[in-house]
């Protein structure tokens, strides 16, 4: 930019969105996990130092309880078009001086990258608005951007109120644009509902300036799919699609090898090492961090999770847990929030973690659940084995502590809270209602310390 001066932003989000059929607000439906005017707000944070106001109508509460802090909130009582909707946020610009960027709440792939240049070509062209347009193919339902024979802009022209040569204009109007604030308080008093919605049309701004010798430059994009709004279920699905694309194309340019992206979805705040092989059907969700080197999938689903490098994640669920290298976990495992895994642990088909922590070089490999419990080093925990950490009657959930070196055998219950300690066995079938002391073995229903365990005791 070659301008200094702050630049400001409004984002439109009061559109009922009768298309998308859904109680809903339609801004606040997810791509990428995230909901579509959080998206926007993120690609125009970064160059917006005045204010920044979102435009909400009709369950606008909604919309306001998602927004982040320092953003302002304007309300437009009644649907009555974009200017209107625009003229809403004008009170919270009072004493901004410089450019103001125009946005939709529901065009969530809009890149930083396309705001900047909106904002640079304005401030050097010295406009007093420009918009962004876009050729498409099918320009069915948007306002058509009209040239003189100079191919300067002119006008835009609704859809509904074009002429018929208008409406075989391919150029259209994103939406997207930006005004120095002054003209755009005087142009918004000027504005008359003379159309066949019988609404206040922002883009009657550009044709007012213009009319009155004031520059109005175009910006035209290339990538048309990032501009365009979100009005459907299956427009929303062709956003997701793009985001997805663009995230694993990202990926794969930094070292990731993605088998197939067709089937495989992450979001775009991920973060995965070089190395690392998305296999098909794999979901990576939001806050999630994976190492290098790792195999994940085939079905692996990964949510807000640390993944250390080299792990190997096959056809299981990892959520809010924290896993370090070398770890493998599946088929048909679920680590639950609050899991923590040292390096080197393993755990197999059909067992469980809630919040439990299991030290280096466990394996807990088979039909197991593990809860509220902490887990020392190099432990076998058996097939079957159940820490019963919920009491009928008693409030709360109950710990239970495995000490470095003890042998869990198969079909084990511990009723929490126990302790078994280092080095100590438990029988197949043992139901531990008593703390095991160091190198002692526990058998029966209910278990009792029977003697010291033996090296034959542990295979």
């Amino acid at each position: 930019m070659t301008d200094s001066r702050t630049v400001a932003a409004v984002v439109l989000a009061a559109g009922e969105g009768k298309r998308m059929r859904s109680a809903l607000p339609k801004v606040l439906h997810p791509v990428g996990g995230r909901p579509m005017v959080l998206r926007v707000l993120d690609s125009l944070r970064p160059l917006v130092g005045g204010p920044l106001v979102v435009v909400v109508g009709r369950g606008g509460e909604r919309v306001e309880a998602v927004l982040p802090e320092g953003v302002c909130v304007a309300w437009q009582p009644f649907p009555r078009g974009t200017g209107d909707a625009v003229r809403c946020a004008l009170p919270h610009l009072e004493g901004h001086r410089g450019p103001v960027v125009v946005a939709y709440g529901d065009t969530p792939l809009v890149q930083e990258a396309t705001f900047r240049q909106l904002v640079a070509a304005h401030l050097q062209g010295g406009y007093a608005a420009t918009l962004v347009s876009a050729v498409v193919e099918a320009p069915a339902g948007l306002g058509r951007v009209v040239r003189g024979p100079d191919g300067s802009f002119q006008q835009v022209v609704e859809e509904a109120d074009c002429t018929p040569e208008q409406r075989a204009i391919r150029e259209v109007n994103t939406g997207l644009c930006c005004f120095e604030v002054e003209d755009l308080r005087e142009a918004l008093t000027q504005l008359v509902p003379q159309n066949a919605q019988g609404e206040y049309y922002l883009t009657d701004t550009f044709g007012w300036l213009r009319a009155r010798g004031r520059r109005v430059g175009v910006v035209q994009v290339r990538e048309v799919r990032q501009v365009m709004g979100v009005n459907s279920r299956k427009e929303l699905a062709q956003a997701e699609e793009t985001l997805r694309r663009r995230t694993l194309e990202a990926l794969m340019e930094s070292g990731v090898t993605v088998v197939d992206p067709d089937a495989t979805y992450v979001a775009p705040d991920v973060r995965v090492g070089p190395d690392t092989v998305l296999l098909p059907f794999t979901v990576l969700e939001e806050g999630t961090v994976v190492g290098s080197g790792c195999q994940l999938g085939p079905g692996a689903h990964v949510r807000a999770s640390r993944i250390g490098d080299r792990v190997r994640v096959l056809w299981s669920v990892v959520e809010e847990s924290e896993v370090a290298e070398d770890c493998r976990i599946g088929p048909y495992a679920h680590l639950r929030p609050g899991t923590r895994l040292a390096a080197r642990v393993v755990v197999g088909n059909f067992a469980e973690i809630k919040n439990s922590t299991v030290g280096e070089g466990t394996k807990v490999q088979h039909v197991s659940y593990l809860g509220d419990a902490t887990v020392g080093r190099q432990v076998n925990i058996g097939a079957g084995t159940i820490t019963c950490n919920f009491k009928y009657g008693v409030p709360g959930k109950h710990p239970t502590v495995i000490e470095d070196g003890a042998f869990i055998g198969s079909d084990t219950l511990l009723n929490a809270p126990v302790r078994v300690g280092a080095g100590a066995v438990t029988g197949a079938g043992a139901v531990v209602t008593k703390d095991v002391p160091p190198g002692m073995v526990a058998v029966g229903v209910p278990a009792r310390v029977v003697r010291r365990a033996r090296p034959q005791d542990e295979r």
